[in-house]
């Protein structure tokens, strides 16, 4: 039995994560089965506050914002799958390991990042991920990373 792939757009993802600009690095999360993979959508621009330092004259993403951006896509895989949405859910890094950067990212790229779970069930705090984020199917960077989740109760 196959079941179908669900998707967040940039409202569904305020309703499930609490970062906002200029922190909200994730506009779209596509293909997402369950909690087990997806795919999210970053659309590069330089209105970003970052690329007012980094670097001026040759704007770059920061690698720490790029392996961010999966673990938002992570995030909003987990409030989609384990429907989360609307209640206050928190991650928090605990771990990233085997991180590589590959290539620049540039305002006017497309970032898409893969990201699966490797380790955590439903209804878990603890969850290993393994991210990979391209730009026209070229990595740009890849890691694996840990994190908790943590429902905020009144």
């Amino acid at each position: 039995m196959t079941s179908e792939l669900q998707s967040a757009d940039i409202h569904l993802i305020q309703r499930i994560l609490p970062h906002r600009y200029p922190f909200l690095l994730v506009d779209k999360v596509l293909d997402i089965d369950g909690f087990s993979s997806a795919r999210g959508i970053k659309n590069v621009t330089m209105n970003e506050p970052h690329f007012q330092g980094h670097f001026p004259g040759s704007p770059i993403m920061p690698g720490v914002t790029i392996v961010e951006a999966m673990a938002q896509t992570a995030g909003v895989m987990l409030g989609v799958g384990m429907d989360m949405v609307d209640t206050d859910l928190l991650i928090y890094f605990m771990n990233i390991d085997k991180c590589k950067f590959r290539r620049k990212v540039i305002p006017g790229d497309v970032l898409e990042m893969k990201v699966e779970t490797l380790r955590g069930k439903p209804g878990g705090k603890i969850f290993k991920f393994k991210g990979t984020a391209t730009v026209e199917g070229e990595v740009a960077a890849e890691a694996e990373f840990t994190a908790m989740v943590d429902l905020q109760k009144d």
